[in-house]
């Protein structure tokens, strides 16, 4: 096969963490592929993790990710697949620990290397970045982070594909990254393959747009698709993407023949157009993709070709995802039954914030939500009609004071008894009070992070 001919293929098998748990194992055992990418992160994850790691410092990382490598380790090497996950989250030593450590109970001890990328966390060089003049301040509001500083639990650059890429020169067959972008996962590996250099930005770009329709798995094979959702066939086994990239950086989308769902132009479409800002400038450590120049053709059978995508240089910074404890919250609900179910859930709303304010107890923020009535939509025009079968009464409050709140989750089932008839829903008990990790977006210079990047490589 020439060169020009030649294909790598990247499967996703995991969209978010808590995503199908089957989906990589279907992914490895369906047919060829060469990479297998699984992304576990997103802001509030992050903010998950690091609150997991204030409990336990061994914790802070995608922990069903271990299991999964034991379980898929062998079929990975029997087959040449390769992994690439940024489950590592905010502890990826830890991670890649667990992982070397799966490996050798799967039998791959002296068969495989693990890769661990570090040097995107930030948080304990954050006061002399600070002291060095960067602001990082928010990218929404302009505030400095010194504002908040002293609340600050985690700070992590977006790290891009060099890392990766280094990785799997030293021959790594699971690499496990912090705060890796998503669709770094999935070019990191062409970059790798085809020998594409740092200001190759069309292929650069291309390569993006193939990460990001890889990125949240079966969002472009059917899955939560608006398009004629109700004919997309068999979700119960959905098919996740994989895409098949030529050396020019075009790609095939597609997925294992006999898997659920679909690969059109719509669904491909719809995954390509979310979380989408300006389209013309979607940044990425290595790149800025145009996505105005994306073309695509539906070639049938679950196979849409993607082409024409163009790039140009980098820029200067990376983002830095920040969280930082800003008070707590809880929310309860109850659901309120047929007649006049919305105008007892409104009723009993009236009544909790009134005893809530006799308490004396002062909240950052009170929402309300009538769910099957205005919480997705928000209100409609006139009255709800009299004979909505249900409606679900959802009340949340945030506050600076932990004790705050505690209180108001005392005041939810005192309602039953105590306002409106024909409550039900409450078995759950009192609802469960939460910190707030709130998220700060910044920028930072990317010299100041990108010499602090560190591969590791090491046998199983």
């Amino acid at each position: 096969m020439s060169d020009e001919s030649r294909l790598v293929r990247v499967a996703s098998g995991q969209g978010f963490w808590g995503d199908d748990p089957e989906a990589p194992v279907r992914q490895v055992e369906g047919g060829p592929i060469d990479y297998l990418m699984l992304d576990y992160l997103a802001e509030v994850t992050m903010s998950i993790m690091q609150k997991q790691r204030a409990r336990d410092p061994q914790a802070g990382y995608a922990r069903d990710f271990v299991p999964l490598m034991e379980r898929i380790f062998p079929a990975c090497l029997e087959r040449g697949v390769r992994v690439v996950t940024n489950a590592g989250g905010v502890n990826p030593l830890g991670c890649a620990e667990a992982v070397a450590d799966a490996g050798r109970r799967a039998g791959a001890a002296g068969r495989a290397k693990v890769g661990l990328v570090s040097g995107d966390d930030l948080m304990d060089r954050l006061d002399e970045l600070l002291r060095d003049g960067h602001e990082l301040t928010h990218m929404e509001t302009g505030a400095p982070l010194s504002e908040v500083r002293d609340r600050v639990q985690s700070a992590n650059a977006y790290i891009g594909a060099a890392p990766i890429v280094r990785a799997l020169e030293l021959g790594a067959d699971v690499i496990v990254t912090g705060r890796s972008t998503d669709t770094a996962l999935t070019y990191g590996p062409l970059m790798h393959e085809f020998g594409w250099s740092a200001d190759d930005h069309d292929r650069l770009a291309a390569g993006v747009v193939a990460g990001h329709i890889n990125e949240c798995g079966a969002q472009s094979t059917g899955g939560n698709c608006m398009a004629d959702w109700w004919q997309v066939p068999d979700l119960a086994q959905v098919g996740f993407p994989i895409v098949e990239v030529s050396p020019d950086g075009t790609f095939i989308v597609t997925k294992h023949e006999g898997s659920g769902g679909w690969v059109t132009r719509a669904s491909v479409t719809e995954q390509i157009v979310y979380e989408m800002g300006d389209p013309s400038t979607y940044i990425t450590p290595d790149v800025i993709a145009d996505f105005t120049s994306i073309q695509l053709d539906d070639r049938g059978n679950h196979r849409v070709h993607v082409h024409g995508i163009t790039g140009r240089a980098r820029t200067d910074f990376l983002k830095v995802s920040i969280a930082y404890s800003s008070g707590w919250k809880a929310t309860g609900t109850l659901t309120y039954a047929w007649p006049d179910a919305a105008a007892k859930a409104r009723a009993a709303d009236v009544i909790l914030r009134e005893r809530l304010q006799r308490l004396g107890l002062h909240f950052d923020e009170i929402r309300t939500e009538l769910v099957g009535w205005d919480s997705t939509h928000g209100t409609l025009a006139g009255a709800p009609p009299a004979d909505l079968p249900e409606v679900q009464l959802r009340i949340g409050v945030r506050a600076e004071q932990r004790s705050t709140v505690e209180r108001f989750t005392r005041e939810i089932a005192p309602l039953v008894l105590t306002g409106p008839p024909s409550v039900t829903g409450f078995a759950g008990g009192r609802p469960r009070v939460q910190e707030i990790m709130a998220y700060w977006p910044a920028l930072i210079r990317r010299e100041a992070v990108e010499p602090h990047l560190a591969v590791d490589v090491k046998e199983v």
